[in-house]
């Protein structure tokens, strides 16, 4: 019949997988499995030693500054390092029940629940660990990690993953399947290679972070040091707070606050929205999954934005939800803003980008830019001064919510031209070195496949020419 497929699987397969489901034997599948079967290669448990994270509860001993404690929502940048994870003490870290998470420089650890496949490669020596949400995939000696951790995140490490992934409403990729994933072995020549293109492209990357802290440091020397109290216990009387503001939990006056508010009332500040605010806040929609389809028009949430990139969105929405879709595409230089869930989180667009965003992204978009700039407003969105005023007014027991009418009051400062055409600078150097970092970790990837695909030889001639002389 007109659009079905069979394949015709042998009884050992069954056996030994367990697998019934017919998804499990696609041609697809069957056809990314015989690509590898058919060149040089290993089972994934040859490559590497499989464990897997904390099993402890742990959620008493977080903190904000500290070892940090990765997440299954943390893995998906190439360099782990690059993510912005939850914090644990050292002498929880250093507990005997945790020493087996315990992460080395050169692990590759993979989501193997929620977000299955997202996978990080840890390349700093530098004390880490993990929750059980996460495999670690540790390299045995004389592997290399850098092919590893590409190839995994190419589309033939990506497509194994996807079909081992067991489960209905709970999905998962268990340990005990690792031993049925295969690796490509290639010779000296692409892997030397592809070690060398990751390695500049973390060097790049280390680059753009040095010149963000520098944009952030020449923001701090500007504003002035915000001297937060060590004392969490402020007291008020019911004049100066619920008459005032209509709070009544302790959180909102906390000295830390004071302490922000002091700071900022010695420079030129404004606020951010309103009559006579420096932005224009418009929102999206919230169409619902009922216009979710596969082939659609990008739909951006807050769990693909940070404040570095828009990750390609999982979501697609039916073309004809609006008679003019194009309406709601975040224009050059707006500034996407996040008031649910994960609040304050604030990104700039280069260029008109043809996605709808979700209803929890706030389109900001600057009245002058003679007065404040993009990349600056976008810098302090992202800092403590911005950050502190989101934690103090967003409330909500389990999804954070930051109201548009709190948002329209945040104070933001607005220094002198001058000193805004050089934290815009930065920022706009950092941005262009994570877009080449960037680049060339894809362009490693593209390589790893193209060696499947057509043979080594092909794919380190076409890397080579890729690969930057000095970094």
């Amino acid at each position: 019949m007109d659009g079905l497929e069979c394949s015709e699987i042998d009884r050992s397969e069954l056996e030994r997988t367990l697998r019934i489901d017919s998804e499990f034997y696609s041609k697809s599948a069957i056809k990314v499995s015989d690509m590898l079967q058919s060149r040089s290669h290993d089972l994934l448990t040859t490559f590497v030693n499989v464990s897997d994270g904390n099993h402890m509860g742990i959620s008493d001993y977080f903190i904000d500054e500290g070892v940090p404690y990765y997440r299954g929502q943390d893995a998906g940048a190439f360099f782990i390092e690059n993510s912005n994870p939850i914090c644990i003490d050292e002498k929880t870290f250093e507990l005997p029940v945790m020493k087996r998470s315990h992460l080395k420089k050169g692990d590759v650890i993979l989501s193997i629940v929620g977000t299955i496949g997202s996978l990080s490669l840890v390349y700093s020596d530098k004390s880490a660990t993990c929750s059980c949400k996460l495999a670690i995939l540790r390299p045995k000696e004389g592997k290399n990690a850098e092919l590893l951790a590409t190839f995994l995140r190419g589309k033939y490490g990506q497509a194994q993953i996807t079909r081992f992934t067991r489960g209905a409403v709970q999905k998962g990729l268990i340990l005990e399947d690792m031993d049925q994933l295969v690796v490509p072995v290639f010779g000296d020549g692409i892997v030397e290679a592809i070690r060398n293109a990751i390695q500049s492209a973390y060097q790049i990357q280390e680059k753009a972070n040095n010149c963000y802290r520098e944009a952030q440091r020449t923001l701090v020397n500007s504003v002035g040091s915000i001297s937060v109290p060590a004392e969490s216990v402020s007291v008020r009387n019911i004049s100066t707070s619920f008459y005032t503001t209509g709070r009544l939990d302790a959180e909102y006056y906390q000295p830390k606050y004071d302490a922000l508010f002091t700071a900022l009332s010695t420079i030129k500040t404004k606020k951010l929205g309103g009559a006579h605010g420096i932005v224009n806040i418009e929102k999206s929609i919230e169409p619902g999954s009922g216009v979710y389809v596969e082939d659609g028009i990008p739909f951006v949430r807050v769990s693909d934005v940070s404040k570095f990139e828009i990750s390609e969105p999982e979501v697609k929405l039916r073309n004809d939800i609006l008679p003019n879709p194009e309406v709601l595409f975040p224009q050059k230089d707006t500034i996407l803003l996040s008031k649910d869930g994960s609040v304050g989180i604030a990104y700039k667009t280069e260029s008109t980008m043809p996605v709808i965003t979700s209803g929890a992204l706030l389109h900001l978009t600057v009245r002058n830019k003679a007065e404040v700039l993009p990349d600056y407003l976008t810098l302090v969105l992202n800092s403590p001064i911005v950050q502190l005023q989101a934690e103090r007014d967003s409330n909500g027991a389990i999804i954070q919510h930051w109201k548009p009418s709190e948002i329209e009051n945040v104070i933001i400062p607005v220094l002198d031209m001058d000193i805004q055409k050089e934290i815009a600078t930065k920022v706009q150097e950092s941005f262009a070195l994570r877009k080449q970092s960037k680049q060339l970790l894809e362009y490693a990837k593209q390589a790893v496949e193209m060696a499947i695909e057509q043979g080594e030889d092909v794919a380190l001639v076409w890397l080579k020419d890729k690969i930057p002389v000095e970094v």
